[in-house]
C-alpha cells in the first residue's frame, strides 16, 4: 500500500475511503458501511447444543423486520372490498370476483378479503397473525416512486433528512446530541439490509446500516487475485489495531475497519450457511427471509432488517386472479408464511415483528392496458404473535375519490408510532419529530 497516513480523524476517514476501498482492501459487497457492531457480536455470539433449535442464553431483546413492495403495490386488489359494487365497476376485466377472494373474518373485516393467491398471508391471518391497517397514506400525496419512497424512509412529508429507522438505532446507541463517543450500554446495533444498496430508511447520523446481496460476495476478494494479498489482508485483520498503531491514527482506522469488516464477514456467512429448519419458495424474497431468520437463529444481536419485494408497478398486464401482480402477492405471502414457521421452529417468533409497506397504492380504475396507475392510499400489514389481529381502519370510499384517487383515512408514521413505542420500546416522537397518534396494533 502506498499514501500518506494523517494523524487528523476526518484525514483518515478521506483516506481510507480512497485507498482502502479503491485499491482494493475492501469486501466484494454492495456496502461500503460494515461498522463495528458485528465484530462485537460475532465474538459475542452464541453457539447451538446439538438438536437443539434455539440457542441457550440468546438474547431475547425485540426484532423489526421491514417487508418493502417496492414500486406501489395494487392495495385494492390485495384487499378486496369484493361486494362492493362500485370496486367491480371500476375494474371490469382486472377485478376479482367473489369467488376468487379469501373471505377474512374477525375485527373490522366486513366484506373484504385478500386476493386468491395470497393463501400463506391467509393462513397467518387465521392463526391471529396478521394485522391489515386499510386506507395508509399521507397529506398531499406524491406519485413519484422516488419522492414518495423518500417520504416513507424518512417519515418526513419533504421527503429528506435522516432515515426514521436509522434516526431510531441513532436515538438508542448515541442519544440525539450525544454525539459517537455517547454510546449507552445495551445500545442497539447498526441495522442490516439485503439488496444492492442501503435503504434510505436505515441511514442515521452515526450509525450505518451493513448491506450485502449475497453471503457468497460477502467477503474479501482480494485472495482470488493474488496470494500475497491474501496474506497482506490475514496480516492486517490478525494483529489488530492497536499493536503498533496509534488510537486515532489513519493506520489504526485502516486496521479497525479491515478487522470489523472481516468479522461482519466471517458472521454473517458462518449464519446464512446453516439450513433452515423449514422449507422455503425458491424465489428471492423467500431467499431473503431466509437469510434473516438464519441470523436471529444464530444469535446476531441485529434489531433491525430489511428485504425488498418487487417490482410492483403494474401499469399494464397486471391480471386478476391470475397475471402479474397474482405472482408478486403469491410470493410475498408464501414466504413470509415459511419465515414465520422457521421462527417458530427455532422459537423465535415471538421475539420479530414483520411490517410490509409500498410507496403509494394504485387508482381505483383500471387504465386502457389492462393494468393500473400510480395512486394514494394502500394498505398496510404487520406480522407477528404480538400483533393484534384483523383488519384496522376504514376501507376508503370508492365513491369519494380525489381526482380519481382514495382519500387516506390515517397517517402511516403513525403506524410507525406504534412500532417504536409499543415494540422497539422508544419514543416515537424524538425519532419521527412529531407526535403522531399510535395505532395500537400491538397486543399489550
Amino acid at each position: 500500500m502506498s499514501g500518506p497516513l494523517h494523524n487528523n480523524p476526518s484525514e483518515a476517514n478521506a483516506w481510507t475511503r480512497r485507498s482502502f476501498l479503491h485499491t482494493g482492501l475492501a469486501l466484494a459487497s454492495a456496502s461500503v458501511t460494515v461498522p463495528h457492531f458485528l465484530q462485537r457480536s460475532a465474538f459475542a455470539m452464541p453457539t447451538y447444543a446439538p438438536g437443539m433449535a434455539s440457542i441457550p442464553g440468546a438474547d431475547e431483546d425485540r426484532i423489526l423486520v421491514v417487508v418493502q413492495l417496492s414500486g406501489g403495490n395494487d392495495g385494492l386488489n390485495t384487499v378486496i372490498p369484493f361486494r362492493d359494487d362500485g370496486y367491480h365497476r371500476a375494474r371490469p376485466t382486472i377485478g376479482l370476483r367473489a369467488a376468487d377472494v379469501l373471505e377474512l373474518s374477525g375485527p373490522g373485516a366486513r366484506d373484504v378479503g385478500l386476493h386468491g393467491a395470497l393463501g400463506g398471508l391467509k393462513g397467518l391471518y387465521d392463526d391471529g397473525m396478521m394485522s391489515i391497517v386499510q386506507g395508509v397514506g399521507y397529506p398531499n400525496p406524491n406519485r413519484s416512486h422516488f419522492a414518495s419512497m423518500d417520504i416513507w424512509q424518512t417519515a418526513d412529508t419533504s421527503g429528506t433528512g435522516d432515515g426514521w429507522l436509522g434516526r431510531y438505532v441513532d436515538h438508542q446507541c448515541c442519544g440525539f446530541g450525544k454525539g459517537e463517543s455517547g454510546r449507552a450500554e445495551g445500545a442497539v446495533e447498526a441495522p442490516l439490509a439485503m439488496g444492492a444498496e442501503a435503504p434510505l430508511a436505515l441511514t442515521g447520523r452515526s450509525v450505518k446500516p451493513v448491506t450485502f446481496e449475497s453471503p457468497e460476495l460477502f467477503r474479501w476478494a482480494g485472495v482470488d487475485a493474488r496470494k500475497e494479498l491474501g496474506d497482506a489482508y490475514d496480516r492486517v485483520t490478525t494483529t489488530g489495531p492497536t499493536a503498533d498503531a496509534e488510537p486515532g491514527s489513519a493506520k489504526s482506522f485502516l486496521m479497525r475497519t479491515a478487522l470489523d469488516a472481516r468479522v461482519a464477514s466471517d458472521t454473517i456467512r458462518k449464519a446464512v450457511g446453516v439450513e433452515p429448519l423449514v422449507s422455503y419458495p425458491g424465489t428471492e424474497l423467500g431467499r431473503q427471509l431466509s437469510m434473516v431468520a438464519s441470523m436471529v437463529r444464530a444469535g446476531m444481536k441485529t434489531r433491525v432488517f430489511y428485504v425488498s419485494h418487487g417490482s410492483f408497478d403494474t401499469h399494464a398486464g397486471q391480471g386478476a386472479g391470475a397475471g402479474q401482480h397474482a405472482n408478486l402477492l403469491r410470493q410475498w405471502g408464501d414466504a413470509v408464511r415459511a419465515f414465520y414457521a422457521d421462527l417458530k421452529a427455532q422459537g423465535n417468533d415471538s421475539r420479530v415483528l414483520t411490517m410490509s409497506f409500498s410507496e403509494f397504492g394504485r387508482r381505483v380504475g383500471q387504465n386502457a392496458s389492462g393494468g393500473t396507475d400510480h395512486g394514494t392510499a394502500a394498505p398496510m400489514f404487520l406480522f407477528g404473535p404480538m400483533v393484534k389481529a384483523g383488519v384496522f381502519g376504514n376501507q376508503p370510499s370508492l365513491s369519494d375519490l380525489d381526482e380519481g384517487d382514495l382519500k387516506y383515512n390515517l397517517d402511516f408514521r403513525s403506524v410507525y408510532a406504534n412500532v417504536l413505542d409499543g415494540w422497539l420500546g422508544t419514543d416515537a416522537g424524538a425519532v419521527l419529530g412529531g407526535r403522531f397518534r399510535a395505532t395500537k396494533l400491538i397486543k399489550g
